[in-house]
C-alpha cells in the first residue's frame, strides 16, 4: 500500500508522519511505503509515477491547497483514498463534495488515522464486492430529496421530534452509503459552531433521537453505526437523487434539491450541471 502524507508546515507534517507510521504498526498492515511531501506540486508530480492508495493532505497550503491536489489526485488515480487533515471544520462541506474518505481535526491522533485506514481497508474489500441489488418495490423507505426532503416508511411521512434530527439523516443521505465521522455531521449541520462538550451532547442526543425514531417505524436496520462515524444502507432505501444519479428517472430533477439547508446547493449545483448535460 503507497501512502502519501502531505503538509507545507514542517513541524506538523513530521507529527503526521509519524503518527501514520505508529497506526500501521497497530493495525498490522504489511507491505507499506509512506512518502512525505511539504510542497504539493512534488505530491502531485510523485503520483503521475506512482500509484497512491491512501493520501492524508492538509488543506490550507500555499500553491495548490489540499482540495485542489486531493481534485487532481483523484484525475490521476480515481481510487485515491483522501483524507484531509486540518484545523479548520468549514472546509468539511467542500470535502464531501470531493467525495474524500475521511476528515480529521488536528492535532492528528494515532486512533483517528487507524481509524481512518481501516475504513480505507474495508472500501477495499467492499470494491471487489458485487453490488447487491435489491428491487426497489421492497425498499420500505423512500426518499424525496427534490424540492423539499422528506422520508416516508410504507408509503407514510415519517414525523421527527426534532428538525436537526431530520437534517442529520438528510446529510446522511447525501453522503450515500459513505462513513462520516461525527466531527464532520457537526460541522455541517451546525454550520461551524465551535467544538465544545456541549455540542458534543447535542450531537448524541440527534443520534439516539434518530436510532429511536427508526426503531419505532421499524427501519433501524437502515442505520450504519461505528465509533465515532454514522453511516446509511443505500440498498435500503430508495431514492430520487439515487435514482438521478444512475441515469434512472432524471426528469423527476426540476431545478430544487433539499430546499431547507443551506449546505445542499453543493449538490443542487451538481445536479443542475449534470441534467443541462443530459438533457441537451
Amino acid at each position: 500500500m503507497n501512502i502519501i502524507a502531505v503538509d507545507d508546515e514542517i513541524f506538523a507534517l513530521d507529527d503526521l508522519e509519524s503518527v501514520i507510521k505508529e497506526a500501521c504498526q497497530e493495525t498490522d498492515i504489511k507491505g507499506i511505503s509512506i512518502s512525505r511531501f511539504d510542497v504539493s506540486r512534488n505530491a502531485l508530480e510523485y503520483a503521475k509515477t506512482n500509484q497512491v492508495d491512501l493520501a492524508f493532505l492538509d488543506i490550507e497550503m500555499s500553491g495548490i491547497n489540499g482540495l485542489q491536489l486531493a481534485k487532481q489526485l483523484k484525475e490521476i488515480y480515481k481510487k485515491t483514498y483522501i483524507v484531509f487533515v486540518t484545523g479548520y471544520s468549514q472546509y468539511a462541506i467542500d470535502a464531501f463534495t470531493l467525495r474524500a474518505g475521511g476528515y480529521i481535526m488536528k492535532p492528528v491522533t494515532v486512533k483517528a488515522v487507524s481509524e481512518e485506514i481501516e475504513l480505507f481497508r474495508l472500501s477495499v474489500q467492499e470494491q471487489n464486492l458485487p453490488e447487491p441489488i435489491m428491487p426497489t418495490s421492497k425498499k420500505r423507505l423512500r426518499v424525496q430529496t427534490f424540492g423539499n426532503f422528506d422520508l416516508f416508511v410504507d408509503g407514510k411521512q415519517l414525523s421527527f421530534s426534532r428538525s436537526k434530527t431530520k437534517e442529520l439523516f438528510a446529510y446522511l443521505v447525501i453522503r450515500k452509503g459513505a462513513q462520516c465521522n461525527n466531527n464532520e455531521i457537526a460541522a455541517v449541520i451546525w454550520e461551524d459552531k465551535d467544538d465544545t462538550v456541549a455540542l458534543q451532547n447535542s450531537f448524541r442526543k440527534l443520534v439516539m433521537d434518530l436510532t429511536q425514531t427508526l426503531c419505532e417505524a421499524g427501519i433501524h436496520d437502515v442505520l450504519i453505526k461505528k465509533r465515532g462515524y454514522l453511516a446509511l444502507d443505500p440498498d435500503k432505501i430508495s431514492c430520487d437523487f439515487y435514482d438521478f444519479c444512475a441515469g434512472i428517472n432524471v426528469n423527476q430533477y426540476m431545478g430544487e434539491f433539499m430546499n431547507q439547508y443551506g449546505w445542499a446547493e453543493f449538490t443542487n449545483s451538481y445536479l443542475d450541471r449534470t441534467y443541462k448535460k443530459k438533457t441537451n
